[in-house]
């Protein structure tokens, strides 16, 4: 009685890690993107460039993808720290393609000139990502965005990220 508790303990254990990395291969646990991003204040002002950090999951397939990012915009004489989370609608172009609209809270803390100034911004952005193999290991990702900023200045800025995606299964 023991051996079969035993060998029934150790098949469901068996089946289900069969079963996780069967669906693991379809969809991917989460995204990660990599890239470059620009800004430009909509009021004037030079032109901010950085680096940028995002990763993404879906809890809902084909209808909700959480995006969570930041990214350290530089100019001159000033840093900006934009952290954000999007909560987008996927579409699916083709085998190789997908389009998703997202809008979301963001936190903007700026140093310029000395001066330090947390804010909290709303977000709104389009993501196209492509997938050169169909297989969603590897690909790239363009996304405008606009944000408004209900800080000091009510600030709006258009930019652009562009870089990496890289799926983890």
């Amino acid at each position: 009685m023991k051996t079969a508790k035993i060998a029934l303990i150790a098949g469901s254990i068996l089946c289900f890690g069969v079963a996780s990395a069967q669906s693991s291969e379809t969809e991917p646990v989460a995204i990660i993107e990599l890239g470059g991003a620009t800004g430009w204040n909509v009021k004037g002002g030079a032109a901010a460039f950085g680096p940028d950090f995002a990763i993404e999951v879906t809890p809902i397939e084909n209808w909700l993808e959480l995006e969570a990012g930041t990214t350290p915009l530089f100019t001159h004489n000033s840093t900006e720290w934009d952290t954000d989370l999007l909560f987008k609608k996927p579409w699916t172009l083709s085998d190789k393609a997908e389009f998703m609209f997202g809008i979301g809270p963001e936190w903007v803390h700026t140093r310029a000139n000395g001066t330090t100034t947390n804010a909290i911004a709303t977000e709104a952005a389009g993501d196209f990502m492509f997938w050169p193999s169909g297989k969603h290991k590897f690909g790239w990702y363009l996304e405008p965005a606009w944000d408004y900023t209900f800080g000091p200045g009510r600030g709006q800025s258009i930019g652009i990220t562009a870089g990496l995606l890289i799926a983890i299964r």
